[in-house]
């Protein structure tokens, strides 16, 4: 009966059918090398370190995204996150898997929401695609990461992102050695690195960021 009142569309190209549909979730733009080593950003050709992220102190070992964050995947997310439509979370997931290789770690985790944020939307995107990867991967998922409420990044510079989250996060009981953080959408990459660098303070020796999707400039 919801299906006849509201049939749903896909949240790309708005057609009936799915929440996604498999034209639009096969034509989200992979991320394909090469990419740099460190944050991952698509360059000309291999390079260790790109001008993204050379002269930065990065606490994450790498960073490796599914997709470009264009248009398409901009509404993809949005629809994801503000319109709750959480079946979008396994798609995202199918997409990681497909272009992301595992990585080799201990176990899986996630960036935690902003406390008034997540009481108000009722559901974490980043946690459901950690826990669907974790599940893939055959890795256990684990939740030590806390964060203080702290501005939105959504409108500030880069600077500013840095500073904004700079000890926004702690890592308590027992950390991993090795962990791969996942998050929705890597921007700056200020925010995975806030959260690295909580986790390597509570122990971890190695950090590898996985996201659904990155901005590029």
């Amino acid at each position: 009966m919801l299906e006849l009142l509201l049939p749903q569309r896909c949240v790309v190209c708005g057609r009936g059918g799915a929440q996604v549909c498999p034209g639009c979730l096969s034509g989200l733009p992979r991320l394909e090398p090469p990419l740099c080593q460190r944050c991952g950003l698509p360059t000309a050709w291999p390079v260790r370190r790109c001008r993204e992220c050379a002269g930065r102190r990065l606490a994450f070992a790498s960073a490796r995204a599914a997709v470009r964050y264009d248009d398409a995947v901009r509404s993809f997310v949005a629809a994801w996150k503000e319109r709750e439509l959480r079946r979008l979370g396994a798609a995202a997931a199918s997409v990681v898997l497909d272009v992301v290789s595992p990585p080799r770690c201990e176990a899986v985790t996630f960036v935690p929401p902003d406390p008034d944020r997540g009481l108000k939307r009722g559901h974490h995107p980043p946690r459901k695609l950690a826990e669907d990867l974790a599940r893939e991967w055959e890795l256990p998922l684990v939740a030590p990461l806390r964060r203080r409420a702290a501005r939105r990044q959504r409108g500030l510079s880069r600077p500013e992102r840095r500073r904004n989250v700079t000890g926004v996060f702690v890592a308590r009981g027992d950390v991993p050695r090795s962990l791969v953080l996942v998050d929705d959408v890597f921007t700056s990459g200020a925010t995975a690195n806030a959260a690295a660098s909580a986790l390597r303070k509570a122990g971890a020796r190695r950090v590898d960021v996985v996201t659904f999707a990155r901005v590029v400039r």
